[in-house]
């Protein structure tokens, strides 16, 4: 089941009237008449996420089922290659930042993860990761407090929100929502009665985000 919160971008608690206007934006964005950024797949999932999220019943229904397959969800790893000798390396920088990233929007007021938690929602040995989280580091993706715990920066909220259409990976890391543990969940949404008419779907001239990478170069000298 696809994450509709993660796929709009927005707080599983976000009202009708912030679910509307992200959805005017996300539809003008990938519309397929839209020259430079038009998507016809991300478009009919954008406004199939917005149909069910928009109605009240639905929603319900819907946060009710999300809840349950987060229960009972698996490790990254399970779908993720993160052994192969470079595209291992890659997949396994692109989880970590899927993992911060999903706390971070969810919990924005604590979100640190300690590498236990990580290494949990990755289904990876967190020996093997001091690399990628020396690279996350130094790029700037991420910063490491005192205590181990690691939180995402504004640099890595950028890189993820920048890639997450263009790199399949990290889009299926995001919107599948891989959070095992129920403490770290928001409590339910809040219902609003009234549901707001349909907006009207155009394309826009608006530039999409421009292609961006990973990078592999790396100082051997330099430490985590």
């Amino acid at each position: 089941m696809t994450d509709y919160y993660e796929l709009m971008q927005i707080s599983p608690r976000a009202d009708f009237e912030t679910i509307h206007r992200v959805y005017r934006f996300l539809a003008a964005r990938f519309h397929p008449d839209n020259p430079r950024s038009g998507d016809a797949n991300q478009f009919h999932l954008i406004h199939t996420a917005y149909e069910v999220l928009n109605d009240p019943v639905r929603r319900a229904e819907y946060d009710a089922a999300l809840e349950e397959q987060r229960s009972a969800a698996e490790p990254l790893s399970e779908s993720v290659d993160f052994m192969d000798s470079l595209d291992g390396e890659l997949n396994r920088r692109l989880a970590v930042l899927a993992v911060l990233y999903l706390r971070r929007r969810t919990m924005p007021d604590r979100p640190e993860v300690a590498l236990t938690e990580i290494e949990e929602q990755m289904g990876f040995p967190r020996d093997y990761l001091d690399f990628t989280l020396w690279y996350l580091w130094k790029k700037g993706y991420i910063a490491r407090a005192d205590n181990g715990r690691c939180a995402l920066t504004v640099e890595g909220v950028d890189f993820v929100e920048k890639e997450r259409f263009k790199i399949p990976t990290l889009s299926r890391m995001l919107t599948s929502s891989q959070e095992t543990s129920a403490s770290h969940r928001e409590p339910p949404v809040q219902r609003v009665p009234a549901r707001p008419s349909s907006p009207p779907i155009a394309p826009s001239s608006e530039p999409g985000p421009e292609e961006g990478r990973l990078v592999f170069q790396f100082n051997r000298r330099e430490s985590w």
